[in-house]
């Protein structure tokens, strides 16, 4: 007998609409269990994170989609913050981004990224990218906490 697949709380931080637009449709077509919540930028996503102002009750993420170029804080400054805090260090962080620069990929994982993909820009490819990270991330890997 195997076990229910327990929705995953996502936390995708981007500043660009037409990517949150991708990666809630590819949510829906696929019928992704997951919860999907949305932040634009760096200092919203340490308050989501944090439990502060709007986000007081903010369900904990089990995941963070984090793009790097992100306005008030980039993605890098997130990452360097949340793999600091204690309280935060364990949620895996997926880097999912434009830049396919190598200083770009190097960085992300000296800071504790757990994957760097760079993001397809052509839509089916989008969709079955994002399938792998709830595939990898929610079938095969034990979250911390589950």
């Amino acid at each position: 007998m195997t076990e229910p697949i327990v929705p995953v709380e996502v936390l995708l931080v981007e500043d660009d609409p037409g990517d949150v637009l991708m990666t809630r449709e590819a949510f829906e077509d696929h019928k992704l269990r997951n919860h999907l919540n949305v932040v634009s930028d760096g200092v919203e996503a340490l308050a989501y994170l944090r439990g502060e102002g709007q986000y007081a009750g903010a369900t904990r993420p089990d995941l963070i989609l984090l793009d790097l170029n992100l306005p008030r804080r980039d993605g890098r400054e997130v990452l360097r913050e949340v793999k600091g805090d204690e309280r935060l260090r364990r949620i895996p962080i997926v880097v999912l981004t434009t830049s396919e620069a190598e200083e770009d990929v190097l960085r992300s994982y000296d800071l504790h990224a757990n994957a760097y993909i760079t993001k397809p820009v052509d839509f089916e490819r989008f969709v079955a990218v994002v399938r792998h990270i709830d595939e990898f991330f929610v079938t095969v890997a034990r979250l911390p906490g589950q």
